[in-house]
């Protein structure tokens, strides 16, 4: 009775411990592998304001995104059987980056996107404005420095030693008095909570002078405020959670739209991708073939897509059997002449 007991409890242990293992492999192990897939397509008026600007529009500009996901074993088998799914290496994504750091360079390139796409819509409305240096913004601390300690990828670094630092210029300048081994006081802002931090400056040469100085050891880059002469044409951005650069020209088409009599939209549900310059160039993106499904998706009727990525939209599209109108452009005046062209819907 005892040893028939034993065994019962030794199966029921083995089988608890086969049940979490397959668990495991399936759900929780990770694999080499990315799925990218179909994002959204949203509006983007409620993504940002101006101040005075008009906010009626019968249409609407819609950004649209890609899906990304690590994957595990599951979804690996779901992707497959499933034509809009895409499987890629994840180190072809990340490079030599971190996930963290990965994900501070989106952060950083939505901000910069957004800042440019100010500076566009501005510089066709006629707008002045100027460029006003707000923060440091961490990308990566490099891994074995001391600076690991202390720093996180996506920091905002505002204060050294009691000084406000609002760009790259003015750490340099304050760290010139400094030498490599001192100790500064760092004030950081990291998920919305300030921090305060004692680092050791460490040995780093200087990209423009090739010498050696004293440095935080972190790799960083100046976050900007575009501010307009007349404060009530001020852009604000919400916190939309989405990185990357290619909502440039959306975001510019629904800024303009604000700053300018009228309604650009004409009723219209107007999608599109690309990045912007500040010159208002609209440059090429990755993943165009998942966001033409996610715009179709959304019933969008007009589709604006890069020039350098037509061919990929067109395949698409044609594939998907969308109605949608795809409208190569390769500057914002394309999409605004476009735009302006069009009859208004009644």
């Amino acid at each position: 009775m005892q040893t028939t007991k034993k065994r019962e409890g030794l199966r029921l242990i083995l089988y608890i411990f086969m049940v979490a293992l397959l668990v495991y492999v399936t759900v929780y192990m990770p694999t080499p592998y990315i799925i990218y897939q179909p994002g959204s397509a949203d509006e983007v008026k409620p993504m940002l304001s101006v101040q005075k600007g008009e906010r009626d529009e019968k249409g609407t500009f819609m950004m649209t995104t890609v899906s990304a996901s690590y994957a595990n074993l599951v979804m690996l088998v779901v992707s497959a059987f499933n034509p809009n799914a895409e499987i890629d290496q994840k180190q072809s994504r990340l490079g030599n980056k971190s996930e963290d750091e990965y994900a501070a360079e989106q952060v950083y390139m939505m901000n910069d996107s957004q800042s440019s796409a100010v500076e566009a819509a501005y510089h066709e409305a006629n707008v002045s404005y100027s460029i006003v240096p707000q923060y440091l913004f961490i990308f990566s601390t490099p891994e074995g420095d001391e600076a690991r300690k202390n720093f996180k990828p996506g920091d905002h670094l505002s204060e050294v030693d009691g000084h406000p630092i609002r760009g790259n210029e003015s750490l340099s300048s304050l760290l010139k008095s400094k030498k490599v081994g001192d100790q500064v006081t760092v004030k950081l802002i990291r998920d919305g909570k300030e921090l305060e931090e004692k680092v050791n400056l460490i040995e780093i040469k200087d990209k423009n002078t090739n010498q050696m100085r004293p440095g935080l050891g972190v790799t960083i880059a100046t976050m900007q405020k575009v501010e307009p002469k007349d404060p009530g044409l001020q852009v604000n951005f919400a916190n939309t959670r989405i990185g990357g650069p290619s909502a440039g020209l959306m975001f510019t088409m629904e800024i303009y739209n604000q700053l300018t009599e009228g309604d650009l939209t004409k009723g219209y549900q107007v999608a599109g991708t690309g990045t912007i310059d500040k010159d208002g160039n609209v440059g090429p993106i990755g993943g165009v073939q998942h966001k033409i499904v996610a715009a179709d998706r959304k019933h969008a009727e007009i589709f604006f897509v890069p020039k350098e990525n037509y061919a990929d939209a067109k395949a698409k599209a044609d594939k998907i059997k969308t109605n949608m109108k795809l409208v190569p452009v390769n500057t914002l005046e394309d999409a605004i002449h476009y735009m302006d062209s069009l009859q208004a819907k009644s």
